[in-house]
């Protein structure tokens, strides 16, 4: 399912992306990308949520797919097709956390991905109402954006009582 994702993701881009002008969201693709990298730094052997693989053999190189293809090929339809004016842009927004959750959705139904320490689908699709927000104001704001990022970021470790304090391999513990 992830392969057949990142397939999706890569024609969606040849079809309907700005790739050609992808210069222009080089540094929010990377943003995108470093938000991935940080979940999965920062929640290191205390998941909140885990891909489960397919093809490819574990979390990490699926992880790995998602940072380098699919977030990027997200970004650059994402950002390369927002409309002008604000309602267009809260109904394109609003259609891209639609795509994630459905898309999460059928995750779920298809054992793709887990969730643990009280992390569920509704709090995915809170986390979209930050990220695609983030994604488009990073594009002309980036220094607000990281301040935003940070306190998000804050806030869902503190909420969910990621145990950051503890070295890598406590984590798994934590709690029990």
């Amino acid at each position: 399912m992830h392969v057949l994702t990142a397939i999706i993701s890569i024609l969606a881009v040849i079809g309907w992306g700005d790739w050609r002008n992808w210069q222009k969201y080089h540094t929010t693709l990377l943003f995108f990308a470093l938000g991935n990298l940080v979940y999965n730094f920062l929640t290191a052997n205390y998941f909140l949520w885990r891909m489960h693989s397919d093809f490819i053999t574990n979390h990490t190189l699926t992880e790995m797919l998602y940072t380098f293809i699919i977030f990027p090929a997200t970004g650059i339809l994402f950002l390369g097709n927002a409309p002008e004016g604000f309602t267009k842009q809260t109904l394109h927004m609003l259609r891209w956390i639609a795509i994630y959750a459905v898309w999460e959705y059928i995750y779920t139904l298809t054992g793709h991905i887990e969730y643990q320490y009280g992390w569920t689908l509704g709090w995915s699709i809170v986390a979209l109402f930050f990220m695609f927000p983030l994604l488009k104001l990073h594009v002309k704001h980036p220094l607000l954006t990281y301040v935003f990022f940070a306190l998000v970021s804050v806030g869902f470790l503190w909420w969910f009582d990621v145990p950051v304090h503890l070295p890598v391999e406590e984590r798994a513990n934590y709690g029990q």
